[in-house]
């Protein structure tokens, strides 16, 4: 088999007679033009992967870069909300628009194809993971530099159909204080190199609490056992994020986009010199 494989058996000599792990890479929207794709990933819920795909699609789009989020949780969906988006995605004969923020960055969730955005959505495995290859299939991502993936929590069938699915440049792990939470990020790393995926770095959410007086940080979920973790699987700390209320006022407002703050320049930094 030749080692420029374009994963077209029907005009491979090898066909039939061939060691290549078949690719069940999906092609995207024939109208769409997509740099980078960079998954948000935890092994559990709650720990603010929402938050960081936003402040990190908010950052990167501060730089000049056209940016979309695709909000690859099915069952939760939260992308929309922070951004202030609401209604519906508008669509043609040639696929599905991506709804635009305020600042113009492209966001796509299955809120915005809701009857109603509170609506729950009970489907089970297969039809989730479907849906997701449309978001990369049907709808049209038009010069998008970089597209964050805000992922479900856990190793199943979205993780994994994203993974398998999308040409994924790395992925960014969120963590939090918690000791419990090692042995999850232990889990999402091990995915992670199974499926070949590149690891960019970790971010802590939640990591202290900043007195609005004195400025001292205090632990509020006990003392980090970030640096061991990174330590223990080699991968970098990217940054750790505060408990901050007003970061959870502009989510809950949807204006996301005004937040201000530096603690992800070390992450948007390496995503773009990727």
């Amino acid at each position: 088999m030749s080692n420029e494989c374009n994963n077209d058996c029907s005009s491979c000599a090898s066909a039939g007679n061939c060691n290549q792990p078949k690719s069940f890479l999906e092609k995207p929207n024939e109208m769409s033009n997509i740099g980078k794709v960079i998954g948000i990933v935890s092994g559990k819920g709650g720990v603010g992967k929402t938050m960081v795909s936003s402040l990190l699609a908010v950052s990167m789009q501060r730089r000049n870069k056209n940016v979309g989020i695709l909000d690859a949780d099915i069952t939760g969906p939260s992308v929309p909300k922070a951004f202030g988006i609401h209604g519906k995605a508008e669509a043609c004969e040639n696929g599905i628009f991506p709804s635009k923020s305020k600042t113009g960055i492209d966001v796509m969730s299955v809120n915005l194809l809701l009857e109603n955005e509170s609506d729950p959505v009970v489907w089970r495995g297969p039809v989730i993971a479907g849906v997701v290859k449309q978001f990369w299939t049907d709808v049209i991502w038009k010069d998008t530099d970089y597209l964050f993936v805000d992922m479900p929590p856990g190793t199943g069938d979205v993780p994994l159909t994203v993974f398998q699915s999308f040409p994924v440049d790395g992925i960014v792990i969120v963590t939090s204080p918690q000791e419990l939470v090692s042995m999850i990020v232990g889990k999402a790393v091990k995915m992670a190199k199974i499926m070949n995926i590149p690891i960019i770095g970790i971010i802590e959410n939640m990591s202290y609490y900043e007195c609005p007086d004195c400025k001292k940080k205090i632990n509020v979920f006990g003392d980090s056992h970030l640096e061991e973790i990174a330590a223990q699987y080699n991968i970098p700390v990217l940054a750790r994020l505060p408990i901050c209320t007003d970061l959870a006022k502009l989510c809950d407002n949807g204006t996301i986009e005004l937040f201000e703050g530096d603690w992800l320049e070390e992450a948007t930094d390496k995503i773009e010199n990727l």
